[in-house]
Parts: structure tokens; sequence; C-alpha cells
């Protein structure tokens, strides 16, 4: 059968992705669960199954039911997305894949012993789905030990950060220069009578002296090319002993990627923000990269906090 121009060209970009074929690599040679990929690759488990989903749609490969989970193997019926994998894969010869077959034996001899889930993903467990298990039930969980009095949410976008912490402050101001992101804050944190919206800008922020007892910058200093200046427009705000709390890129070198998030800057190292905040007349409790996201590029993200005298 022959295929449409359009047919060809999504062919061609189904098998133009280097994680499926390295998946196609080694379930030629394994059958083998999802969790397995994920410890196998070393990818996400949820962009390992939109893989697969892509795959299994295509003819590729097919599930085999085995106990309670499903194994996935290439499928040998022949169609044109076969014969042009098969025609890849002869001429494949890749360190990365070498690595992973590696992986994938010993994975497949590690099923001989008999192992609990968390047994089966330690050391990776924040890669994998367990039902409840997220970052935002963890957050929410300790959230309950803490109070934060009167916080301020720059660059608070629609109030995710507000609804998360609303509960656990005397009142929450979110300042953003968006009005649309502020009406979906509007409609999101509708239920707290405790949070105000305020529109305006983070360089010059319509507010009191020693007006909070916390200030969040969460991910806020990426769309300013005056860093300086938001920090020391904001440090007056804090009450004595009021904490400033930041989470930002370290500094890198993809400005590509960052086109359709409309940053306005490349990041900036640990260091450049100490000084900052030192320069603010903060003193620096913690300044340093705390995690490294798992896929590429692999940013990196600062955390600091600060404290006012």
């Amino acid at each position: 059968m022959s295929l449409s121009l359009e047919q060809e060209t999504e062919l061609c970009r189904l098998l133009a992705d280097s994680s499926r074929l390295r998946l196609l690599a080694v379930l030629e040679t394994h059958a083998l669960s999802t969790t397995e990929l994920t410890e196998i690759t070393g990818l996400a488990q949820s962009r390992v199954s939109t893989h697969l989903a892509r795959l299994s749609q295509a003819g590729l490969i097919h599930t085999q039911r085995v106990g309670a989970a499903n194994r996935y193997a290439v499928e040998a019926r022949n169609s044109h997305a076969a014969d042009l994998w098969h025609l890849l894969r002869e001429h494949l010869d890749d360190t990365q894949t070498r690595l992973d077959l590696e992986r994938a034996q010993q994975v497949v001899q590690n099923r001989k012993a008999s192992r609990t889930w968390a047994e089966s993903v330690a050391g990776r467990m924040e890669l994998h789905y367990s039902p409840g298990r997220t970052w935002e039930a963890t957050a929410r969980a300790l959230a309950g030990l803490i109070h934060l009095g009167h916080s301020l949410d720059v660059g608070s976008g629609d109030g995710v950060l507000a609804d998360l912490i609303a509960a656990h402050s005397s009142s929450v101001t979110c300042l953003d220069i968006s009005d649309k992101v502020l009406a979906a804050a509007r409609r999101r944190l509708t239920r707290f009578d405790n949070v105000r919206l305020c529109r305006g800008d983070m360089h010059i922020p319509p507010f009191s002296a020693s007006s909070f007892n916390h200030i969040f910058l969460m991910h806020a200093l990426v769309y300013t090319t005056r860093p300086g200046r938001v920090i020391q427009s904001l440090a007056p705000l804090l009450k004595p002993h009021g904490r400033l709390v930041i989470a930002t890129l370290n500094a890198h070198h993809h400005r590509a990627a960052m086109k359709a998030y409309d940053h306005v800057n490349l990041g900036m190292t640990a260091a450049a923000l100490q000084e900052l905040l030192a320069g603010a007349g903060l003193e620096v409790v913690q300044c340093a990269v705390t995690s490294r996201e798992v896929r590429p590029p692999y940013f990196e993200v600062i955390t600091a906090l600060a404290e006012r005298h």
C-alpha cells in the first residue's frame, strides 16, 4: 500500500525521536514493563508511557499481560513503520543503546528475586507514579506545620502558591502585572477571604515598608533584566526578622528553549544571587543549587532564603 506525503511525514516524525528509538531497541530483545523501561533508560515514567502509546498506535509494539503487569515488546507484523524501523535498526550502533541493553539484561535477571514495589524503584522513586504520592500532596502535608503570618507572592501568576499557603497565613497578597492571570487567580482563590490580588510591577511594588513576614519570589526573577532592583525594592517590605524566599533557574545557555516561556534572562548563579541579597541588607541563610531536572536540558534550580535583621 502506498502512502501519502502526509502519512510518510508522520512516519518519519514517529521515528525521528531518539527516546522512541531507544525503547524500540531494548523491546526488540526483551519484553519489559513501563517501570522497567523507566529504570533502564532514566526517562520519566510519564514520558515512557507517552512514547509507548505512540509506538503501539503505529503498530510497532504490542502488550503482553504478565500477572498484574503489562509488558511491551516489538511487534513482528509487516507494516511501513516496521519496515522503516528495521532499516534504521540495521545501521544502529550507539553507546547509549548498548548501555540500555546491558541494563535491560540486568533488569530481566533481577526479576528472579522477589521484590516489593519500593525495592524495585529504590533510588529513582521520585520518577515513578504511586497512588497519592505527588509533590503537591507532600507540600500540602508539610504546610500544616507552619504559619506564615502576612505573605506577599510576587509574580503570583494564577495563584498556585497562594492556594497552597492561604490556609496557613494571616493574609496573602498576590502581586502580578497581568490582568489576565490575576483574573484566573481570582477564580482559583475565591474560597479564601484572606487573599487579596494586586496588579503591579515587581520593580516598584506598591506596598508600605515592614508589611510582610514572608515574601515569595518563586521563579519570578527570570522575567526581569534587573533582579537586583527587584530584591532592593522588596527587602524594605519585610518586617523585622521577615524572610524572603526565592526559587530561580541557575545560569544556563538554553536561550532558544526559553522563548516559549517569555523568559528575559538565562538564570543566574548562586553566587550572584547571594551577592544581591547581601547588597540589599539581608542576611543570607541559604543560597544554593538544590535540584536538577532529570530530562534534557537538565535545568538546575537555585533556592534561597534571606532574612531581614
